[in-house]
């Protein structure tokens, strides 16, 4: 007997960007980070030094030397021009063989645009540090948070975990990956650290905009195929 195609994707259809379990508490994170952005950006424009807060998170990561600065540096190659687009590659291939494709999408537009919007703000804002570089946001934190957020929405699908220990496992793993990639940065004097806030506050504003963008093309695009 064979199959209509058009009913086999009715009765299967594509896994969406956004789970349906996480989608309220990633549409209030979404505006929590853009808020924290935009407030952070203003409080930091134009500034040549960190705040006290800054001083005081640098001043003992920046006196660690063997293994700590190899390890911040192997970090900070995944999210280097050669090392991101490893990631990246590998990501979208993995979730395109499980047959998640509007993750696979997410994981390209979500953390391209979250790079753009990084690199953009950064003369916007104009916070200077080693005499000359912008600093906020870290787009750094920014990649490494977009990744790890969307190989965890990727996970909690196909767990088809409920809402509160989908929310957990989402926000832990994807507060450790930025805070992991944080230490690196400031470590290696690239950022201060309210950069890497800026930077973990872009990807979760920007992520789940993205997928929830996503989600509703595809289904829009899904139904009209079925009512052919």
């Amino acid at each position: 007997m064979r199959i209509d195609p058009r009913t086999e994707n009715t009765a299967r259809p594509a896994p969406p960007a956004l789970p349906t379990a996480v989608r309220t508490p990633l549409a209030v994170a979404a505006v929590c980070g853009a808020v924290a952005l935009v407030v952070l950006g203003v409080l930091f424009a134009g500034q040549t030094s960190g705040t006290a807060f800054d001083a005081w998170i640098r001043s003992p990561l920046m006196e660690l030397h063997a293994p700590w600065r190899q390890i911040a540096l192997v970090v900070d190659y995944t999210a280097e021009p050669v090392g991101g687009a490893l990631v990246l590659g590998t990501l979208t291939l993995v979730f395109l063989r499980l047959g998640h494709r509007r993750a696979a999408l997410l994981t390209v537009l979500g953390t391209g645009t979250s790079i753009a919007i990084t690199t953009g703000l950064k003369p916007v804002v104009g916070r200077d540090i080693n005499n000359g570089f912008f600093a906020f946001p870290s787009g750094h934190t920014a990649t490494a948070t977009a990744f790890a957020l969307v190989a965890m929405l990727v996970l909690v699908q196909r767990r088809r975990l409920r809402a509160t220990p989908a929310t957990a496992l989402v926000a832990a793993v994807t507060l450790t990956a930025a805070v992991v990639m944080a230490f690196a940065q400031v470590l290696l004097n690239a950022h201060y650290p309210t950069d890497t806030i800026g930077g973990f506050a872009t990807a979760v504003a920007v992520v789940p905009a993205v997928g929830h963008a996503i989600d509703r093309v595809a289904d829009r695009a899904q139904g009209r195929e079925t009512t052919k």
